[in-house]
């Protein structure tokens, strides 16, 4: 009986075969109409620009989607509809002209998941492993463009980036805010398992809570990054890393909690760094960073224009300029470009009340976090 059941499949059998018939001539239409799509994207970023990464691209690109998603009845969701047309729009571009991409590794780091982000899965990721070699590598032409974190809403400035961005003469051409959430994981998954918790510092602060209340009596190892955390734990049954769900999948580790991080609302914000001038898209933002004479109302005075002009100013940070003792250079973010009428008055004003002033770049004005 049994084997006259599995020769024979009966109706049920058929129907899943046909289903599969159908679904293979589905996967290859859609192959198909990928690759045309592909092509059709190299032909008009030919026509319209030699530009791969503009940021006004990324605003056509939210119109096609904002279009698609007004099209979509299901059961597609619209944030992997999204998805899958950035991808595509990525690897469009990357089929004219790839571009190598320096982000601060090894591979499934947050700053390796901001780059995939901004520039899709199709473009070429060298890692590094320190934010000094990010800057050199695009300085050197070695990347294109790099990408490195610059604040985290819970633990602030990091502080290497902004001392570089004051070193270098890159630019700043993108922005992108990612939510932050740790997951522990291991090769087994079992919590009783765990012997050593093994992360970056900042993850590890940031899950303090839930390790003292749930793995108080383990021993904590830091080390360069999330991602080699991962590595090690997939090397040892004893040791569960702190790292992103992304490291899970790539490392092939099981999770033992997700989102151990003792507050939610923990977000990065990551630059994009190259020798790039970005046009204006009407929703920009521009950095600058500028010193002041060490005496009484001078910072007041250099910020005066940006007042009396009604530019609106996002950030002021100051940071020490290790080259003499007490004296400060200061970061602000202020909404515009500096292609802006206002914008040029206002920073031209700035600049003859200052020791020293650089715009470190104007770009798309990032609103959503992803």
């Amino acid at each position: 009986m049994t084997d006259k059941k599995k020769n024979n499949p009966g109706k049920s059998g058929h129907i899943l075969e046909a289903l599969k018939r159908d679904m293979d001539e589905v996967d290859e239409k859609i192959v198909d109409l990928i690759n045309q799509r592909l092509l059709l994207g190299e032909k008009t970023s030919r026509i319209l620009t030699d530009d791969v990464y503009m940021d006004s691209e990324n605003i056509v690109d939210d119109k096609i989607i904002n279009r698609l998603i007004g099209l979509n009845s299901g059961p597609l969701n619209n944030n992997l509809l999204s998805y899958i047309f950035r991808n595509l729009f990525a690897a469009g571009r990357e089929i004219k002209n790839p571009h190598m991409v320096a982000y601060l590794g090894p591979e499934a780091t947050f700053s390796h998941i901001a780059a995939l982000n901004h520039f899709g899965h199709s473009a070429l990721f060298a890692p590094k492993s320190n934010i000094g070699d990010i800057f050199n590598a695009v300085e050197k032409d070695s990347c294109h463009f790099g990408v490195v974190p610059v604040e985290n809403s819970i633990e602030g400035s990091v502080n290497l980036t902004l001392d570089f961005l004051f070193e270098s003469d890159l630019k700043i051409c993108a922005e992108r805010y990612l939510t932050i959430s740790h997951d522990l994981m291991s090769i087994s998954g079992k919590r009783e398992d765990v012997k050593i918790i093994c992360s970056h510092p900042q993850p590890i602060a940031q899950c303090r809570r839930w390790i003292s209340d749930n793995l108080p009596d383990v021993q904590i190892e830091e080390c360069t990054s999330t991602a080699y955390a991962a590595q090690k734990a997939a090397k040892n049954p004893e040791i569960a890393a702190i790292a992103s769900n992304k490291a899970k999948e790539v490392y092939k580790l099981q999770a033992i909690e997700s989102g151990i991080e003792d507050f939610t609302k923990n977000v990065t914000r990551f630059l994009v760094i190259g020798k790039d001038e970005i046009k204006m898209t009407g929703k920009d933002k521009t950095s600058l960073m500028f010193a002041t004479a060490h005496i009484p109302g001078a910072l007041y005075k250099v910020l005066e224009p940006i007042a009396e002009t009604g530019i609106n100013m996002v950030k002021l940070e100051s940071r020490p300029t290790k080259y003499k003792n007490w004296s400060y250079f200061f970061f602000i973010d202020i909404e515009g470009h500096m292609e802006d009428q206002k914008i040029k008055d206002a920073v031209s004003k700035m600049k003859n009340l200052c020791q020293y002033l650089k715009c470190l770049g104007s770009y798309n004005m990032v609103t959503g976090i992803e």
